[in-house]
C-alpha cells in the first residue's frame, strides 16, 4: 500500500471493504479503462463486478438489504474507483445520491418499493435538477408539474443527466406551486418526483424522453443526457416524502453528500496522476540519469503529493463531519474546492513530466487530463463553491459591533 492517502482510525470491516475495492479496480477496471474510454462504451462488465460486490448498496440500510456504511467508506470506495477510472465512479455517485435522498426523506412506502432493489442494483438511480438555461441557479427552474386528479403532469426540458439512459428510476426537480401561493419564495415551490421508467433513448415511457447521449471531452463510457418532459403523468405516490415544496431542500441534501463524492473523484484521480508521473519520473532518462534525478522534477513530485495529501484529508474530515450528524456544507464545499483544483493541479503536472508522450492517446495521462476538467464544474462550479464558503464564514464570523 502506498504511503500517501492513508485514513486513519478505520475498522476491520472498513478496511477490508476498501481492499476488495482496489483489488478490483487494479484487476478489473485500469487495464481496460483507457480502451473503454476511447470508444465512449459503457463499461457493462465493471458494473456487473460492482453489484456483486454490493457497492450500489453501500450507504443503503441493511433492512433493505445493503450495506448500512457510512458516507467515510463510501467515499473513500469512490476515491478507488475513480483511481481506476473517473467515469465509473460517477455512474455510482447519482445512484448513491437518489438512495440517500430516499432514505433520507422518502415516504415508507417509498423506501420499500425502491431502496431493496437499488441495493441489488436492478433500479438504478440518476437525479435530475439543471435545464438548459440554468446549472447552478437551482431557484431559475422553469419545468413544471400542475396537478390533475390524483396524478401531476410534468412538462419542461432538463439537462446533464448523469446515467440518463440506464438509469431506470429519476429524481427531477421541478416547480409546482400546487398549495404556495403567489409570492413564494421560488426554492418553497419546488417538489422533487420519482420518475419510474425503462433504460434507453427515445420515449422510454409516455410523456419521457431520452433524446441520446451528449458527446464529450471527456468523462466518457458514462451516458450524460437531456430529459424532456411533454405531459409526463406522475401518480402523487411519487413526490418525494409525499408532500409538495420540499424539493429544494431534499435536493441540496443530496448534493452536499454528492459533494464529498466529487472531492473523493477529485483524490482518486489526482492518486493516480501522481502514481503514473512518479513511475514514468523514475523510467525516463535525459541527460544520462532518470529524470527522477533532476532537481525540477522532485520538486514537482514534492508539490503533487502534497496536494494529494491535503486534498483527501479535507475530503475524510468533510465525510467524517457528516457522519457524526453535524453540518458540513462549510467542509464539503472546501473540500469539493480543494480537491478538484489540486487535481487539475496534479493532473497538469503528471502530464508535462511524461513531454511529449503526455500528448500521445496511448498514455493513460492523456485520459485523466481530458478528465479532470469535469470535477471544477460538476456539483457546482467552483465559483460557486466559493460563495458557499464565504457566505457560512461570513455566518460563522459575524462582525460584532
Amino acid at each position: 500500500m502506498a504511503r500517501l492517502a492513508q485514513t486513519h482510525g478505520l475498522t476491520d470491516v472498513q478496511q477490508e471493504i476498501l481492499s476488495t475495492v482496489r483489488d478490483f479496480v487494479d484487476k478489473e477496471i485500469i487495464p481496460v479503462a483507457t480502451q473503454l474510454e476511447h470508444r465512449d462504451e459503457y463499461p457493462q462488465d465493471i458494473v456487473d463486478g460492482l453489484k456483486e460486490l454490493g457497492v450500489f448498496g453501500l450507504m443503503i440500510p441493511e433492512e433493505y438489504g445493503g450495506l448500512g456504511e457510512s458516507l467515510l467508506t463510501y467515499a473513500l470506495c469512490v476515491e478507488e474507483i475513480a483511481r481506476g477510472w473517473m467515469s465509473v465512479s460517477g455512474i455510482i455517485n447519482t445512484h448513491f445520491i437518489v438512495a440517500y435522498m430516499l432514505k433520507q426523506h422518502g415516504t415508507q412506502e417509498q423506501k420499500d418499493t425502491f431502496l431493496p432493489r437499488m441495493a441489488a442494483g436492478e433500479v438504478r438511480g440518476a437525479f435530475s435538477m439543471s435545464e438548459p438555461a440554468l446549472g447552478s441557479d437551482v431557484s431559475a427552474i422553469t419545468s413544471k408539474a400542475v396537478k390533475d386528479g390524483d396524478e401531476y403532469v410534468l412538462n419542461g426540458q432538463k439537462m446533464w443527466l448523469t446515467n440518463g439512459g440506464t438509469s431506470t428510476l429519476v429524481a427531477v426537480l421541478v416547480r409546482s406551486d400546487e398549495g404556495h401561493p403567489e409570492g413564494t419564495a421560488p426554492h418553497k415551490s419546488m417538489t422533487t418526483f420519482l420518475v419510474e421508467k425503462e433504460p434507453g433513448f427515445g420515449e422510454v415511457r409516455p410523456g419521457l424522453t431520452i433524446p441520446g447521449k451528449i458527446d464529450k471531452m471527456g468523462y466518457k463510457g458514462v451516458d450524460t443526457t437531456e430529459l424532456i418532459m411533454d405531459g409526463l403523468r406522475i401518480p402523487a405516490n411519487r413526490v418525494l416524502g409525499g408532500v409538495t415544496g420540499r424539493g429544494f431542500y431534499q435536493m441540496m441534501d443530496g448534493v452536499e453528500v454528492g459533494r464529498v463524492n466529487v472531492a473523493a473523484r477529485g483524490c482518486g484521480v489526482a492518486q493516480r496522476a501522481f502514481e503514473l508521473g512518479v513511475s514514468y519520473a523514475q523510467q525516463r532518462h535525459t541527460f544520462g540519469k532518470p529524470i527522477a534525478q533532476h532537481q525540477a522534477i522532485q520538486f514537482k513530485l514534492a508539490e503533487m503529493a502534497t496536494k494529494v495529501e491535503a486534498a483527501h484529508a479535507m475530503m475524510v474530515n468533510a465525510a467524517r463531519k457528516k457522519d457524526s450528524g453535524e453540518r458540513n456544507d462549510l467542509e464539503a464545499g472546501m473540500a469539493k474546492y480543494l480537491a478538484s483544483e489540486y487535481c487539475k493541479e496534479v493532473v497538469e503536472d503528471a502530464f508535462r513530466i511524461h513531454g511529449g508522450y503526455g500528448f500521445s492517446k496511448e498514455y493513460e495521462i492523456e485520459r485523466l487530463y481530458r478528465e479532470a476538467p469535469m470535477l471544477l464544474i460538476g456539483e457546482g462550479t467552483a465559483e460557486i463553491q466559493k460563495m458557499i464558503i464565504g457566505r457560512r464564514l461570513l455566518e460563522e464570523y459575524r462582525f460584532q459591533g
